[in-house]
């Protein structure tokens, strides 16, 4: 039998009820690479799923904790639109996908993890990322650390939107 290691799973699985959100938690914290967050706006921010679909699987959320999409403001809205735009064009120059999946999941029915907090995930696709792992083995093989995506992806942020 093969085996494919993915410890940074072990923190999620080993506490699956861990206290307070994690947008807030991380919207809160003093170190933002701990946190994943790559990028702190006016109204929202930018940061690495933890757990990710693909690799640079990203996630914007506003700092306003709801899951309601009607209670976000314009402002709010009109900067997670721009993180959304930036961030893909900093993931196209970091990693070359072939295409993206951009979403929201609102309320658990529609599979939000995090219902109480709303944001969008920003996910890279390639030609031939989807495969029989996770049919068959219920494994998705994701190659990068998520501590070097975080870094691959903050360097080329700062290369293209940082003076």
């Amino acid at each position: 039998m093969k085996r494919i290691f993915a410890p940074w799973r072990y923190k999620y699985i080993s506490n699956p009820n861990s206290e307070g959100c994690i947008f807030c938690n991380a919207a809160s914290s003093n170190d933002d690479r701990k946190s994943g967050v790559l990028f702190r706006g006016k109204f929202t921010f930018v940061i690495m799923n933890k757990y990710p679909y693909n690799n640079g699987h990203i996630m914007i959320a506003p700092y306003n904790h709801t899951g309601d999409f009607e209670e976000l403001s314009d402002k709010e809205m009109l900067e997670m639109s721009t993180l959304i735009q930036e961030w893909q064009r900093v993931i196209k120059k970091a990693m070359k996908p072939e295409g993206f999946n951009i979403g929201m999941n609102l309320g658990r029915i529609a599979g939000a993890g995090f219902e109480n907090h709303l944001h969008y995930h920003l996910v890279p696709r390639w030609s031939g990322d989807t495969n029989f792992m996770p049919i068959i083995g219920q494994t998705k093989v994701v190659p990068i650390s998520i501590d070097d995506a975080y870094d691959l992806l903050l360097e080329v942020y700062k290369e293209k939107f940082v003076d």
